[in-house]
């Protein structure tokens, strides 16, 4: 058994078919999968305090590496207690590598074979980030799970998606080679594009290394939800039942359910936040546009069965006021509806996973929600 594995264990205690409810241990605490993640991209999630956060029952935050590496910087929150101290987060928190970010930066970077360089997105500044050099940012930052560094490649490009995993698998074993802190648990990407056997390569190479979790990276990020589902029906014999499963940037509610059908473990995204800013409202038959005029004079709140602060205290008519007036306050409220909603949905998810009665629970619920909807009805 690997040291990372003594400090982080996983439990698998029920199986519905592919769809698993587990317990993974970690030095801030038991984290009660499935389980989402809301995305604290600069130390925050967008317009919550950790106080609001906790209340919608978060247990795990992702910050993001890339962005915290070049503001306020890696060594100043290391200063600072890490980040559990400096955004006052008492709760695991994950940190992604930075590959992503790097690798959207599109012409701004340049890549070989040892890592990448690129240009600030903030003032245009040159910096490198190699394996190694991601490594020692997120031992610095101080999260319970940290990434391996990888490269996402447009997953429909062949050639690409290939070169990319290649290149991801070498850097796998360069971050297990850097990795020094044994309170951090490093998880492995399996990147791969749509392509079944590619994604078959890498889930093989990175399974056989010794990550004690598994992420799934490259998805979500272009290609159609039916390729999605198919990429993960074909991870999900292969992944190992002993870890946990990351999708990595997942987070509409159908794809929750229809990933953690397929075997899915972790989630994490932006979307909650990200929608909450444009006015929209997540809901569990799909979303709801606060700034339609049929808002203006309903006393309901965005779903009467939701638990959250904002449903309990607030009407659609109040929340439309606030996007009109162009209060700050109308994301807040949003966010924090559309996080606890989707928080609840994967608990929901584990608990009928526990009974035995996820399947039917599944089914009913897609069969209700309208993919990418802006549905007025409740």
């Amino acid at each position: 058994m690997s040291t990372a594995q003594n400090h982080f264990q996983f439990i698998v205690q029920k199986k519905q078919g592919k769809a698993r409810a587990g317990i993974f241990t970690t030095p801030h605490g038991d984290l009660l999968t499935p389980i989402f993640a809301p995305v604290g991209t600069q130390a925050t999630v967008k317009s919550l305090t950790p106080a609001q956060l906790a209340e919608t029952g978060a247990t795990l935050v992702l910050a993001n590496t890339y962005h915290l590496y070049l503001r306020p910087g890696a060594d100043l929150i290391a200063e600072m207690g890490g980040l559990h101290e400096f955004m006052n987060w008492r709760h695991p928190i994950l940190t992604d590598s930075g590959g992503f970010q790097v690798f959207s930066l599109a012409d701004m970077r340049k890549v070989d074979e040892d890592g990448v360089t690129f240009k600030s997105h903030i003032d245009g500044s040159t910096h490198r980030l190699t394996p190694e050099k991601s490594i020692e940012i997120q031992e610095a930052l101080g999260a319970d799970i940290i990434m391996a560094f990888d490269e996402c490649a447009v997953p429909s490009n062949r050639e690409y998606s290939q070169r990319a995993m290649q290149r991801t698998h070498v850097w796998a074993e360069r971050c297990l080679k850097a990795k020094s802190r044994q309170d951090q648990a490093l998880f492995g990407i399996i990147q791969g594009g749509i392509f079944p056997d590619l994604r078959q390569q890498s889930a093989e190479w990175i399974c056989s290394l010794d990550f004690p979790g598994i992420a799934i990276g490259g998805l979500s990020v272009g290609e159609s939800k039916q390729e999605m589902y198919a990429t993960l029906d074909t991870l999900s014999d292969l992944l190992p039942e002993e870890k946990p499963h990351y999708l990595m940037g997942v987070g509409s509610p159908d794809d929750l359910i229809n990933s953690i059908l397929r075997g899915v473990d972790i989630f994490d995204c932006v979307l909650p936040t990200r929608l909450a800013r444009h006015q929209a409202a997540m809901t569990r038959t799909g979303r709801l546009n606060m700034l339609n005029a049929c808002h203006a004079r309903d006393p309901r709140p965005i779903d009467e069965t939701c638990p959250c602060y904002t449903c309990r205290n607030f009407s659609r008519a109040y929340l439309r006021h606030l996007i009109v007036a162009k209060e700050m306050l109308a994301s807040s409220l949003i966010s924090i509806h559309n996080i606890t909603m989707l928080i609840h949905l994967v608990q929901e998810a584990r608990q009928n996973i526990l009974n035995g009665s996820f399947d039917q629970f599944a089914s009913d619920f897609l069969s209700h929600y309208q993919d990418h909807s802006a549905a007025e009805q409740l």
